[in-house]
C-alpha cells in the first residue's frame, strides 16, 4: 500500500510540475507578444513628425499621421512670429 501512495504522489507532482510549465510558457509568449506589438507602436509615433526647411525663412513641421503641417515663417533680422496651423494640400 506504501509503494502505491508514493507513486500515486510523484504522478500528481508530474501533473501538477506539467501544467505549470505550460501555464507559464503561455504567459511568456504572451508577454513577448505585447512587447513586439508595442515596438512599432513606439517607433511610428517616434517618428510622426518631420521638420522641413524649405529656405531660411520658413520652418515647416508635418505631421505625416494627420496630414497637418505648422508653417512659421521667419523674417532676416527679426525675432519670431506664431506658429499657424495648415491642412495639406494633399488631403482632399
Amino acid at each position: 500500500m506504501n509503494e502505491k501512495t508514493t507513486r500515486l504522489f510523484l504522478t500528481g507532482a508530474i501533473v501538477v510540475l506539467s501544467i505549470s510549465i505550460l501555464y507559464s510558457s503561455f504567459q511568456i509568449s504572451g508577454a513577448i507578444r505585447d512587447t513586439s506589438t508595442n515596438g512599432t507602436t513606439k517607433d511610428e509615433e517616434q517618428n510622426r513628425y518631420e521638420l522641413i526647411s524649405p529656405n531660411d525663412s520658413n520652418i515647416i513641421i508635418f505631421d505625416k499621421q494627420s496630414g497637418e503641417y505648422w508653417r512659421k515663417f521667419i523674417e532676416t533680422n527679426e525675432g519670431p512670429t506664431e506658429w499657424e496651423i495648415q491642412t495639406s494640400p494633399l488631403v482632399k
